[in-house]
């Protein structure tokens, strides 16, 4: 019976983390945005995120934040939240399911902790500006 599953494997949407000024905080904080960068709408999105791991030798981990979008056309992006700088230190994990047609897909994507060092930075597609990227 499991051999009769097929789930079709994610390509070209992915998450990725920019970070752009914010006024409420007077500086720059990072969000995190869904990207497709596919040639088809993507429907009934849900997004599950949280964050996990240890500091100070305590294991950590938040609650988790739901989001869900009705659609997300082809070569656009959505922003999902803010990345709380507090969470930097942790594992970040997004959970997206998504449709295609009639075809559910799912993926995991998770940025490391302190993921924001400069080595990781490059040119996030249709947003055109600087991030890291998790595919």
């Amino acid at each position: 019976m499991k051999k009769d599953i097929q789930i079709p494997e994610v390509e070209n949407v992915f998450v990725a983390a920019v970070q752009e000024w914010s006024d409420d905080f007077m500086e720059k904080v990072w969000y995190a945005y869904l990207v497709n960068d596919s040639d088809f709408l993507i429907e009934s999105v849900m997004v599950v995120s949280k964050a996990f791991g240890t500091i100070d030798g305590e294991m950590k981990k938040t609650s988790l934040l739901r989001h869900a979008f009705v659609e997300v056309p082809a070569v656009s992006v959505v922003k999902i939240e803010m990345i709380e700088k507090s969470v930097l230190t942790l594992n970040n994990e997004f959970s997206v399911s998504y449709f295609i047609g009639n075809k559910l897909y799912d993926k995991k994507f998770i940025f490391k902790a302190n993921f924001n060092s400069e080595s990781e930075i490059e040119e996030v597609p249709i947003l055109f500006v600087d991030g890291v990227i998790v595919r």
